[in-house]
Parts: structure tokens; sequence; C-alpha cells
């Protein structure tokens, strides 16, 4: 699957070969604050543990895994949308709901990437024929649900998410 570039962003799925730039992401407490707590990822593991994760629900033809996020005008490589099956690293994976998630540097909040990033992405899928998508956020966070909500998404229900340790909510 091809993402086409937005007005200002450039899309391309992660492989092994972006670990420096996973792993750059990660190293803003304020940008870990909801994900863990703050805490930076180390190198260790976003190769043995973060990028093995991606491999597993990656799936290029069909949209799932994760998208670099860079500015078109600058080539800053800023951020990530993830795409995978709802509830995929548990026995009930949703093949056809597809999880919605991002991270950007913070550096770049406020400035709408996120939100044309996830649209651009989400709507690719769309057109691919997916109909249902979800993201998870904690009610603090306030950032992302502003973005789920300018996606059109809506509170569904709260959820403990037991793979990845998570209480939020679910919107769809």
């Amino acid at each position: 699957m091809y993402i086409p570039d937005s007005e200002r962003l450039a899309y391309e799925l992660v492989s092994d070969k972006h670990a420096e730039f996973l792993w750059s992401i990660d190293q803003d407490e304020q940008v870990m604050k909801f994900i863990n707590g703050g805490k930076k990822t180390s190198r260790e593991d976003i190769e043995g543990i973060f990028i093995p994760r991606i491999k597993a629900f990656s799936n290029p033809a069909l949209g799932w895994g994760v998208w670099k996020v860079t500015v078109k005008s600058t080539t800053e490589d800023i951020g990530w949308i993830l795409v995978r099956p709802m509830l995929f690293f548990t026995a009930t994976p949703q093949s056809d709901n597809l999880e919605l998630g991002w991270r950007f540097k913070r550096n770049t909040w406020g400035k709408g990437y996120a939100t044309e990033a996830a649209r651009t992405v989400r709507d690719s899928l769309f057109d691919m024929g997916v109909e249902q998508f979800s993201a998870i956020a904690l009610p603090d966070n306030l950032a992302s649900i502003g973005v789920m909500k300018k996606l059109g998404m809506e509170f569904s229900h709260r959820m403990h998410y037991q793979d990845e340790v998570f209480d939020g909510e679910v919107v769809v």
C-alpha cells in the first residue's frame, strides 16, 4: 500500500532501518508522558521490543504498520502513525477495526501535523475498503483526544488493554 503525500507531509512505512528515528522520538519525557509516564525508551528496547512488535503486525499490502511522517519542505522526520488491527496483541484481534495511533516530536505539537497525517492515512485505508477505525488515549491526554475529535471520532468506552497495561478511552 502507498500513502500519498498530503499538503505538508510525506509517508514511508517503517522498517528495521528506522531504529534511530524511532529512538529519537522517544527521548522526550513529555512525548512519553501518556505512553509510559514519561520514561525514555532505550535503544535496546527499540531494537529488541518495539521493532519486533511492529514486524508482528505489519502487513504492507493492507497498510498495517508504522508510517514515518516527514515534513516535505524541510525533510525533517517528525513522528509516526500506527495502523494495526484493534486488540492485535490479544486473543481477539479485530482485523475489521483498525487502531490508529500517533507519536510526534514535541516541537511539532500544535501545528496540525498529527491530524493531517492521521487523516491522510485513515482516508487511504478507507479508499481500500476499511470502514472502522479506533484510537486509544488516556483521559488526560487532551491533545490526542483533540486529534480524535478532528478525525470525527466519538467516545465509545473505557478499556484495559492488558498487553500494554493501558487503561484508557477507546474512540471510534
